[in-house]
């Protein structure tokens, strides 16, 4: 028989599994003994918060090496071809969203292993739900460009899209530049534009505010290396 391919959400910040995974997704980690995962570290250390009823010797974990073109991610899927379970475990949130694992789902699909999405914390949906931006039709763009003349283009772009479809426009930034990408936003975008910014999301340091661009220019607030999720809405 054939192993399955459980995608499994992490927590988003230092949150016990427990407080924000059900239970039958815990019982499907603890079954499981083979692991594909973003960092071994990090990996090791959810499963351990997840209360693995086996030694971590016992727990088989490989890393998904997304620098590496060349990794054999057939190879990965070896043991559900065996009938073993394997666990999808991304460093945060879901695997596949903004995350390498999507990769390792499509092999898994050509393969014919069954592939099933387990429910936890998306700090996309999250976001979107806190918002109060529509939510009907949203668009996630990842990354936007660090150079600046750049970014900025990208920004008119995003916000041009928001306003003249009704569609929400998320994206992310890496923490530690959070401050840089509020300021270029608020410097860019209209006045009446609506701009959300969702910290920390489902962590006990949980902040979420929506205000228009004019607003946020006199309660401009610090996220630095705070995972922050910004949204732009009509």
């Amino acid at each position: 028989m054939t192993g399955t391919l459980l995608l499994i959400p992490s927590t988003l910040g230092g949150t016990s599994p427990q407080d924000v995974l059900p239970m039958k997704v815990l019982e499907h980690i603890q079954s499981t003994r083979y692991f594909i995962v973003e960092q071994s570290k990090a990996a090791r250390a959810f499963l351990k918060s997840c209360e693995m009823p086996v030694a971590q010797q016992e727990i088989h974990v490989v890393e998904l090496d997304k620098h590496d073109e060349k990794q054999d991610l057939d190879a990965l899927l070896a043991p559900a071809l065996s009938g073993h379970n394997i666990g999808l475990l991304s460093d945060a949130g879901c695997p596949g969203v903004a995350d390498p694992g999507a990769h390792v789902v499509a092999i898994a699909h050509r393969k014919g292993i069954p592939v099933k999405p387990l429910i936890g914390p998306s700090s996309l949906l999250l976001a979107l739900m806190a918002s109060g931006l529509e939510g009907q039709r949203f668009c996630f763009n990842g990354y936007i460009p660090i150079d600046r003349n750049e970014r900025m283009k990208k920004l008119q772009q995003l916000e041009d899209r928001a306003l003249r479809f009704n569609e929400t426009q998320l994206f992310i930034e890496t923490p530690y530049r959070n401050n840089g990408m509020i300021e270029d936003v608020l410097k860019t975008l209209a006045g009446t534009t609506r701009l959300c910014l969702a910290a920390d999301l489902s962590t006990p340091n949980e902040w979420v505010r929506t205000l228009s661009v004019r607003d946020w220019k006199s309660n401009v607030p610090n996220l630095h290396k705070r995972p922050t999720v910004f949204l732009i809405g009509a």
